[in-house]
């Protein structure tokens, strides 16, 4: 099968620190390469994704994320190169939507994002003529009347990430510096438990530094440790020293990846059960979810739960060669009602929601 991947032109694939969907897309890119497919992949010009690159694009642009010129350019680009490809998994807001992209390939898109009345109003647009992904049962269940062709959770490429000891006598923080990734509550956790905190958060954006700057810098102290952003190495040795990841999110969060890349240090996950967390973390083995009330008590007991178990709930259930597996038997679907029945576009008739792990 010949696969055209498109993801937005601002950070490159992987990303060099921050950028959940382009780590997501890398993986699943390579996984579907070493399942014996073909991909094409249409990105920022500095990628090192190491699969072939469709030539014309300019390195990526951090500076300009959610800018509509600059991911509007780059999908038109994208969509004149794919004229060889069997199907397009397009990972971009614009791209689903644009009006001459070649009829004669079917197109699936990926929500990334969490459901907005403006973005819902999109993706009920796509669905004339785009298959449609959600990344958890959780955020399928936000909009109930879109035609979502398939759940498929992240997966990660465990050839990366060691298993650490757990043996650093500290609890960690990973994410990004806003209130909805429940940074302030994880401190409170921290010191309730009695245990040193170690803090990696992407801080680019304006309102992340005036975030850190007049709410989060105040309040620390010296049990408290602030890394800044890190790169996956050292993303992957802070977590596998760890006692646990402490996650206490405050929004609907699709997937979290931070979770399972915590799971696969063997490090246990303490979460709140917001979002698609009860669906990667199992309560009671890989870790523990519950109210920010309770989460201190569970960073004392995580200790106590097999780092075995933990990683090896990623090899089961959110392996990158899973998640491509679970995408070519999609595309396959895709292809044989589009080829069969002519459809010219139409998407996939709706199956039964996957169910959570």
């Amino acid at each position: 099968m010949r696969i055209g991947l498109i993801v937005g032109p601002w950070f490159t694939v992987p990303p060099e620190r921050y950028g959940g969907t382009e780590r997501v897309v890398d993986a699943l890119a390579r996984a579907l390469v070493d399942a014996g497919h073909e991909v094409l992949l249409a990105a920022a010009s500095d990628s090192t994704c190491p699969v072939p690159q469709m030539p014309g694009f300019g390195p990526s642009q951090p500076e300009e994320i959610g800018l509509t010129l600059s991911e509007l350019s780059h999908v038109i680009k994208a969509y004149r190169g794919m004229g060889g490809v069997d199907i397009v998994h397009d990972h971009t807001l614009a791209g689903p939507l644009y009006a001459h992209r070649p009829p004669d390939i079917p197109v699936v898109t990926t929500i990334h994002g969490q459901f907005t009345a403006q973005s819902a109003e999109l993706y009920r647009a796509m669905q004339q003529d785009t298959s449609i992904i959600a990344i958890s049962n959780d955020q399928r269940s936000m909009l109930p009347d879109l035609n979502v062709a398939a759940v498929i959770h992240h997966g990660l490429d465990l050839s990366t990430v060691s298993v650490g000891d757990g043996q650093g006598g500290y609890a960690c923080f990973v994410g990004r510096m806003c209130p909805d990734k429940g940074l302030m509550e994880a401190v409170a956790v921290a010191r309730e438990a009695g245990i040193p905190l170690k803090i990696a958060a992407k801080m680019q954006a304006k309102d992340e530094r005036e975030f850190y700057r007049d709410i989060v810098k105040p309040a620390l102290g010296p049990q408290e440790e602030f890394l800044g952003e890190l790169s996956d190495p050292e993303k992957y040795e802070l977590m596998g020293g760890a006692v646990a990841l402490v996650n206490p999110i405050q929004w609907p969060e699709p997937f979290g990846l931070v979770m399972i890349e915590s799971l696969a240090t063997g490090t246990p996950v303490v979460a709140t059960p917001m979002g698609a967390a009860p669906e990667i973390v199992q309560h009671g083995k890989t870790g523990f979810l519950g109210d920010v009330s309770e989460l201190a008590g569970f960073v004392d007991a995580a200790a106590n739960l097999s780092r075995a178990d933990c990683r090896r709930s990623v090899d089961e259930y959110f392996s990158a060669e899973r998640m491509a597996a679970e995408h070519l038997d999609l595309y396959s679907r895709i292809l044989g009602q589009f080829r069969s029945k002519g459809l010219h576009g139409r998407p996939l008739v709706k199956e039964n929601q996957r169910q959570a792990s």
